[in-house]
């Protein structure tokens, strides 16, 4: 006897609000966006990329690194801002950077741009967005200066600038005012230095200095520190106070150890 299937009803199904609500009445806390407190951009120009990152490193409201390096390494031609959990970021940009190098030595040949890229959003796909790293990636290979983004669930986009980060909107507001096409190294590491300090100073998750990286053919120029727009100045005068200046209305002191005498300790060997 053949077993009768009905297939299901179409519409919209409620059975996740309704457990949801029940989840919220005894407690539970719905899951919160992560903001990923950083201002990274890139830019191509007439003769190679330019990227730029803040160097303000955040656990909560709490500033853990005035100074961290948020460009990283992928190959001699190849570098990577990395924006959201800087341990996913570090390691992710590790991770691929070994298996660009041992590629280079497989083939023989200069490692190309969308090869990173590749190998970057395939893993990131692969653990569903929990690996918290989003990443503008630039170089300089044979087929000429490359520049992407790779978000955090693996999806990428090729453009001739981008931003990413918590300051990516006042980043990208210099861009779209100030960016032209085949932009001379000056100009291209001028809007890429504004677009950082943009972020700087309008999103509270980044801050500090300013670090440039300037990929072309065949040299490329890791400029630490490029930017220094948070320097800070010297007093205009002593806030020291002499003792007493603030009257004490009111002093209690309270022992909470009592110190007893007593035998001595034995120390002879």
């Amino acid at each position: 006897m053949a077993t009768k299937h009905t297939l299901p009803k179409g519409g919209f199904n409620f059975d996740n609000y309704i457990r949801n609500n029940t989840l919220e009445t005894k407690g539970t806390r719905p899951p919160k966006a992560t903001s990923t407190g950083t201002t990274i951009v890139g830019v191509i120009f007439k003769d190679g990329i330019v990227l730029g990152a803040d160097t303000r490193a955040t656990e909560g409201p709490i500033v853990a690194d005035k100074n961290c390096e948020k460009i990283h390494y992928i190959a001699p031609n190849i570098y990577c801002c990395g924006a959201g959990t800087a341990a996913d970021t570090e390691f992710t940009t590790n991770l691929i950077s070994s298996q660009m190098e041992l590629h280079r030595l497989s083939t023989g040949r200069q490692s190309r741009v969308v090869t990173a890229m590749t190998l970057l959003k395939q893993m990131l796909f692969k653990y569903q967005g929990h690996i918290g790293a989003a990443l503008v990636l630039g170089g300089f290979d044979p087929t000429g200066p490359n520049l992407y983004t790779v978000y955090p669930h693996g999806s990428t986009d090729k453009l001739p600038y981008v931003t990413m980060g918590s300051g990516s909107l006042a980043a990208m507001s210099v861009f779209e005012s100030r960016w032209t096409p085949n932009m001379s190294r000056e100009a291209a590491i001028e809007i890429v230095k504004d677009a950082i300090e943009a972020g700087i100073f309008n999103d509270l998750g980044s801050g500090s200095n300013v670090d440039v990286c300037v990929i072309e053919k065949d040299k490329t120029d890791y400029l630490r520190n490029y930017g220094r727009p948070n320097e800070r100045g010297v007093k205009e005068q002593s806030y020291r106070y002499p003792r007493g200046t603030t009257a004490i209305l009111k002093e209690s002191i309270t022992k909470f150890v009592d110190v007893s005498d007593g035998d001595a300790m034995d120390i002879s060997l």
